[in-house]
């Protein structure tokens, strides 16, 4: 069953955060519905200017159709990960997305105002929620690129102003987090000092955290038994996501880990069947691995076993 955001957050917000998985292509997509169904977790499918054109938007949105067809108990929404206003008005006008997310930090705070009320102006007469970003993330992410140096925190005190003025449903918030599998170095940290200033200009609005992965180091050194050379990775410690969600996040990216996941299961297949060339039998594997991964990070996010609440909730 396919929601809009807001009906999610408003069943998670100070209680627990909402999964939000960036998918690709079948298998994903069929791992990510196994895995939040046995978990018994609402969800939220991202798809990525980058996946819309890996092969055909209409190729992912189909996959998703069927999905909800072979599991009629999920409960999920679909949301555009990081748009510009062309991706954001497309998915619009596309009849399928229930969220989108339109990404204008890269600019001034007036640009990105006014940027973000034409795609809320959009989407909002169309009954679809929109997600803003206020703040820069450093790190890299498909043609999302900030370098350190000009990554910059989310400014507490701006951050009224900027949902009031431009409308949006929900805002991700920089507090020390950044895309890609090398999010800190250092004392680098989650900066909940920083969220929880957010929260009391924006008491009960859903905010949320992006580049949240937590680059788990047994996945990482498995990949590296099996020829990669991933050094120096590393990510948020997952035993903190109930700690923001009670500080209002209730929507937490998960990308670069389901990547690690089919990284690992590709390489240490090919190690040990050097002879294969069958895409099936690694197909199978990754998609049961990635369910497993799924319902392992849905526990950290207090999501799982979340289903049956939701429910009732819709029916009000």
């Amino acid at each position: 069953m396919i929601v809009t955001t807001k009906k999610l957050f408003e069943a998670a917000y100070g209680k627990y955060a909402i999964g939000a998985y960036n998918i690709n292509n079948l298998e994903q997509c069929m791992g990510l519905f196994r895995g939040n169904v046995d978990s018994q977790a609402p969800f939220i499918i991202q798809i990525s200017k980058g996946a819309r054109s890996y092969t055909d938007k209409r190729m992912l949105e189909a996959f998703i159709r069927a999905a909800d067809d072979i599991f009629p108990e999920a409960i999920f929404a679909v949301h555009i990960d990081h748009g510009d206003e062309d991706t954001c008005f497309d998915a619009i006008e596309s009849g399928f997305y229930s969220s989108v997310m339109i990404d204008a930090s890269h600019e001034d705070l007036e640009t990105n105002i006014k940027i973000t009320r034409r795609i809320v102006d959009a989407a909002h007469a169309k009954g679809i929620v929109v997600e803003a970003e206020l703040g820069q993330l450093g790190g890299v992410e498909e043609h999302v690129a900030v370098d350190e140096a000009n990554a910059k925190l989310t400014d507490p005190k701006v951050a009224r102003e900027f949902v009031d003025r431009s409308g949006c449903d929900s805002l991700a918030v920089a507090i020390g987090t950044s895309h890609g599998a090398f999010k800190f170095s250092g004392n680098q940290a989650l900066r909940f000092d920083v969220l929880s200033e957010i929260q009391k200009q924006l008491p009960g609005f859903p905010l949320v955290m992006h580049g949240s992965s937590s680059v788990p180091q047994e996945e990482v050194e498995r990949i590296n038994a099996a020829g990669g050379n991933l050094k120096g990775a590393k990510g948020v410690d997952d035993n903190q996501f109930l700690q923001a969600a009670k500080l209002g996040v209730t929507k937490i990216n998960i990308d670069t880990d389901g990547r690690l996941v089919w990284t690992r299961v590709h390489r240490e297949y090919f190690r040990d069947h050097p002879e294969g060339f069958d895409l099936r039998p690694i197909g199978k594997i990754f998609m049961s691995e990635y369910a497993k991964f799924i319902a392992s990070k849905n526990v950290k996010l207090g999501s799982a076993g979340q289903i049956p609440a939701v429910r009732e909730m819709l029916k009000k």
